[in-house]
């Protein structure tokens, strides 16, 4: 396939043929109960008939408060350790690539579900009773409750990949940087994400110089993850002093050349501030070539987009662009050989996107002599289709009316059109991938029993092989955890307490250097910053019978 053939197609598959192509061109009737035609596919899995009516296209009969198929799944207990470090909960299988939805929703502040947050693990290490590694794809709001409730401590976040700079994809990297050094992170917090978007600035001002050479720059905005790490370590100033009278680095942490030679990173990477490199309020941004698609003319990988390359562990993480909003937006793709395999289990995660042509080329996976190996697990957003959308906003159970109701569902696919995959464009997609991922997974997306049926209706017009929920297709919902085999793959519900306090912090033999505010003999000081000519003091302390200085 020629260069100019693929930019054709990438440019082809407009917002009108999307909705063509998935049935909703014809919305309008179709969600007030009248019937409108499949548009027939290509694929060798069949294709719509255009002759099939999709009758009752929005099923209002089922329930809007709940999603029963992830109720249904069997329960499974995270692995977690106690304070001795003896495991709890299911420990991974040396051969596991456990992928857990941490949150999965689209921004609507829903208590049901956190916005965009995935936790991958992969393999066991029996010596030291934890996976061989782990990574965070995006990091956004409500999560780190989950995450806690996982038992997974801020310890063990290091390593987090940032598909585009939306705060529904960041707002808890606060959290996760601010307490990680309080909560058994002693090294730095590395942060994936794109170089600038290059995207010229009408205005010029400010006109910004161009740090990464990003190629044929005007002026434009320093919006990479350089810059958004440069700041979030200043806005965060106060808070991280406030805290530095605890330890927060250990002593025998490795340069961070020693780092980029082990993680196989694209360049040695620096603090976004003036902390030690060891440091764990070192805040490490790694800014990606984010235009870069690892692929050549005819889809073979080209190995110029890899993010993580560990040799020691297995896994890679590479990097391709994604059409969301501005340019820079990312999918990820992970690759993990479990020991003795032949191939490696892969995971696709595009985060936000609109219907695009290199998510499905990295999904076909060729390798170097142009066979399509296929992927394990495709995770890709979704949204509910405009009308759709418009109804739940606006709390109705039926499509509205009028100039008030066309304008809010012009609203929708104003946005859609910048930034999103509806959700027949989603089967389209589908329908493309040649062998069909073992489980495409839809994320981002306001799961419910009735939003559920209505998309899987849209899918089934472009994949008629998808006959329901299950093996060929699954919609994410927080806590859906998957376990990747090479020869299974299992579908669990994470069973957590709702009322957990932080993860147990085992005990470390790593000798620490002491916190920054200390006292001559290098112990914590706690009262270095604070003024206490108003303090209430204990009873031990000022002698008049106040409280107990153990706070009994």
């Amino acid at each position: 396939m020629s260069s100019s053939d693929k930019k054709t197609m990438s440019k082809g598959l407009t917002r009108r043929d999307a909705l063509k192509l998935s049935g909703l061109a014809l919305g309008g009737l179709a969600f007030t109960g009248s019937a409108g035609k499949a548009i027939a596919t290509t694929s060798k899995y069949g294709g719509g008939n255009p002759n099939t009516l999709l009758d009752s296209f929005y099923p209002t009969h089922n329930d809007t408060q709940r999603y029963t198929y992830f109720e249904q799944l069997k329960p499974i207990i995270p692995c977690g350790k106690d304070m001795e470090g003896n495991l709890t909960g299911t420990k991974l299988e040396p051969d596991e690539m456990r992928i857990t939805f941490m949150g999965s929703v689209i921004p609507l502040l829903r208590r049901a579900q956190a916005e965009m947050s995935i936790f991958v693990e992969v393999g066991w290490d029996k010596d030291k009773q934890q996976p061989l590694d782990q990574f965070i794809f995006d990091f956004g709001c409500g999560v780190s409750a989950n995450y806690q409730a996982c038992g997974v401590g801020l310890g063990r976040m290091d390593k987090i990949f940032i598909n585009h700079l939306h705060a529904d994809h960041i707002s808890d990297l606060i959290h996760a940087y601010g307490f990680g050094p309080s909560s058994n992170r002693y090294s730095p917090l590395f942060v994936w994400g794109n170089k600038p978007s290059g995207v010229p600035n009408p205005g010029k001002t400010p006109p910004v110089t161009n740090p990464n050479n990003y190629p044929n720059t005007p002026d434009y905005y320093d919006d990479g993850v350089q810059a958004f790490c440069t700041h979030l370590r200043e806005a965060s100033r106060w808070h991280t002093e406030s805290q530095a009278f605890l330890s927060s680095a250990y002593e025998s942490y490795p340069s961070l050349a020693e780092i980029a030679a082990n993680w196989g990173l694209p360049y040695v990477p620096a603090p976004a501030g003036d902390d030690p490199r060891n440091d764990s309020y070192a805040l490490i941004p790694i800014g990606l070539d984010w235009w870069k698609t690892g692929l050549d003319d005819e889809g073979k990988p080209t190995g110029d987009n890899i993010a993580y390359n560990n040799l020691t562990t297995g896994s890679k993480v590479l990097h391709y662009p994604v059409i969301h909003c501005r340019k820079g937006s990312m999918g990820y793709k992970l690759e993990w050989t479990p020991p003795g395999a032949q191939k490696p289990l892969t995971m696709i995660y595009s985060s936000d996107t609109k219907p695009e042509w290199n998510s499905i080329y990295h999904a076909i996976n060729k390798d170097e002599d142009g066979n399509a190996r296929g992927v394990d697990v495709f995770i890709h957003e979704m949204v509910p289709a405009a009308e759709v959308h418009a109804m739940k906003s606006q709390g109705l159970t039926e499509p509205g009316s009028g100039e008030w109701w066309d304008q809010t569902v012009q609203g929708f696919i104003d946005v859609h059109n910048s930034s999103h995959t509806p959700q027949g464009a989603f089967g389209y997609m589908l329908s493309q991938i040649d062998p069909r991922p073992r489980l495409p997974v839809v994320t981002h997306f306001p799961v419910a029993d009735d939003t559920v049926a209505c998309a899987l209706k849209s899918i089934q017009a472009h994949c008629p092989d998808i006959k329901k929920l299950g093996d060929q297709l699954v919609w994410s919902f927080d806590l859906m955890v998957l376990r990747v085999f090479p020869d299974r793959i299992e579908q669990r519900r994470a069973e957590v307490n709702d009322f957990s306090f932080n993860p147990p912090t085992p005990l470390s033999d790593k000798k620490k250097y002491a916190p920054k505010y200390h006292t001559e003999d290098g112990k914590p000081d706690p009262f270095f910053q604070i003024d206490r000519e108003a303090e209430i003091p204990s009873t031990e302390e000022g002698g008049e019978e106040t409280y107990r200085k153990d706070g009994y």
